[in-house]
């Protein structure tokens, strides 16, 4: 006879069977399913699954990874409700082909998926706005027919089938694909495609149950409603609170990349669900990545840090000089200094021969003597493409810096403050350079700046603030600002309209940063010139 130890132990392991099988997942014989290949597309699957089981589905979500998704994935995809499936990849046999094809043949494999009745395949790129459960009453086969007369592989219904996916793994290495890949080959597979009759979901059961099951039909625009074709006309083509699935096929346009979303309407959708997404993992509520907060955080700082650890003292100066400029005297007195210049030296102007004495309007920039002081000729022309390189330089800086799937918001931020960070300091560094050459000149000239007590020297002014080269570089600041702000600003939604307007406020802008990068120089020149300590007597 077994002692109550014995008997309470043995209690105690049959419940812990009877839970660890209550735990299992469900299956259910119909299922939705997804491919992912690495984890640059795990946020459109997650977004993906969040909007399938925010119509009310309740069917398993089934995604296939290959071995270049991490271990870190899996475990957020599991935790989503996804069930996740590790397969390998099918080669993919034709060797003209892009690139980011080698392994899209892994997705025929969804064809040999009879653990299921019928399976809903979705790219990682769509979006479900509204239940598709219908679609699991549609034929063997079906798919969306594309304005070019072929079917989109993106969304498609298939019944699987053994005895099909071998006949297909035979014609592999003989049928012709027309894009190199998967979606080539099922239009060559199913040649007759265009033909096939037009999916009715709303047809009664009794009259769908009294025809044979279709091997081939086509599936409307509302369930595969194509970004590419909203950019044309930026509407859709059919009732846009009748759309299903939404797919948005522009490469270098996903959804999940920051900048997108400052493009294309159809974006916000997307992004409203990702913000619905649950922290099913630490750190991951809101479709982040708790492997970019660290970095986010650090590019956000780190500017502010470092501009204000390097301008601290010049911060303070600044803002005691705009203190004493915005005061009604001094408003006053720089008034009347900017109309008396104005009067007798006309517009600021400069050549490549020489400067006048009243060429600035800042007095601190003036010379004596009424006479000329040359200037390199090729002075403009270079700060001009200094510049712009800067510009360059600043722009494809931040791009690698800032995480492509943050939010948008978060995005254009860190955009605008390295972009801005690094123009400043390059572009900056260059006008240190400039102004040195201006003393260097003066040294060579046997310059000598006369005393300001004198009376015939250049007449200093009582603030160390350079209003004008404050005016240049807020102006430059402001223009960037809005010049890719402009559809918004004007809420304008059409893309090429957008474009339009960025590419007006670009030339805009460097019309600007043109005038601006070449008076900043010549500023820092002549300042430099002037700067030269007195010779000795």
């Amino acid at each position: 006879m077994r002692s109550p130890v014995a008997r309470s132990g043995f209690l105690m392991m049959v419940l812990v069977v009877l839970g660890v099988s209550g735990c299992g997942r469900a299956k259910t014989e119909d299922a939705y399913v997804t491919l992912l290949y690495g984890d640059e597309f795990l946020l459109g699957v997650r977004v993906l699954g969040k909007s399938i089981r925010d119509t009310g589905s309740t069917k398993d979500m089934v995604v296939l990874v290959s071995d270049g998704v991490s271990e870190y994935a899996k475990k957020l995809l599991d935790a989503d409700g996804w069930i996740v499936q590790h397969i390998s990849l099918l080669a993919n046999p034709n060797h003209v082909r892009p690139k980011r094809f080698w392994g899209v043949y892994t997705k025929l494999k969804i064809f040999n998926m009879t653990d299921y009745r019928k399976v809903v395949y979705l790219d990682a790129d769509t979006i479900v706005v509204k239940s598709i459960e219908d679609l699991f009453k549609c034929g063997k086969f079906c798919a969306n027919l594309k304005h070019s007369e072929r079917l989109n592989s993106g969304v498609m219904v298939v019944e699987p089938s053994e005895s099909t996916f071998r006949d297909m793994m035979s014609q592999v290495n003989s049928l012709y694909s027309y894009t190199g890949g998967d979606q080539g080959f099922l239009n060559s597979y199913y040649s007759d495609f265009p033909n096939a009759h037009v999916f009715e979901p709303n047809l009664s059961s009794d009259a769908m149950n009294s025809r044979p099951v279709p091997v081939m039909q086509r599936l409307s625009t509302l369930y595969n409603a194509d970004v590419g074709l909203y950019m044309l006309a930026n509407k859709w083509m059919v009732k846009e609170e009748e759309l299903r699935v939404i797919h948005y096929t522009l490469g270098p346009l996903k959804p999940w990349d920051w900048w997108t979303a400052w493009l294309l309407k159809p974006v916000d959708v997307w992004q409203n669900v990702r913000k619905q997404l649950g922290e099913s993992l630490p750190g991951t509520g809101g479709g982040r990545d708790p492997h970019d907060q660290l970095l986010v955080k650090t590019l956000c700082a780190f500017p502010v840090c470092l501009l204000f650890l390097c301008y601290y003292g010049s911060f303070l100066q600044i803002i005691k000089d705009f203190t004493n400029i915005l005061s009604r005297n001094s408003i006053c007195d720089y008034a009347r200094r900017i109309y008396q210049r104005f009067r007798s030296g006309g517009l600021p102007a400069y050549s490549g021969v020489g400067v006048a004495p009243s060429s600035f309007v800042n007095p601190s920039q003036q010379f004596s003597g009424g006479s000329h002081y040359k200037l390199p000729a090729y002075l403009g022309a270079m700060s001009v493409f200094v510049c712009f390189m800067a510009a360059a330089v600043s722009l494809g800086l931040s791009f690698v810096l800032v995480p492509r799937q943050v939010m948008p918001w978060t995005g254009l931020l860190l955009m605008y403050e390295w972009s801005f960070l690094t123009f400043f300091l390059i572009f900056r560094c260059y006008l240190n350079f400039i102004h040195q050459w201006g003393n260097w000149t003066a040294n060579q000239t046997n310059y000598n700046r006369l005393d300001s007590d004198s009376g015939k020297g250049s007449q200093r002014s009582a603030s160390g603030c350079d209003v004008v080269a404050w005016f240049y570089w807020l102006g430059m600041a402001v223009l960037a600002i809005v010049a890719p702000s402009l559809p918004c600003l004007l809420g304008i939604t059409a893309l090429f309209t957008r474009l339009g307007l960025m590419i007006g406020g670009g030339f805009v802008l460097a019309a600007f940063v043109t005038f601006a990068s070449e008076h900043l120089a010549v500023r820092a020149f002549l300042k430099g010139y002037e700067d030269r300590p007195s010779a000795k007597v």
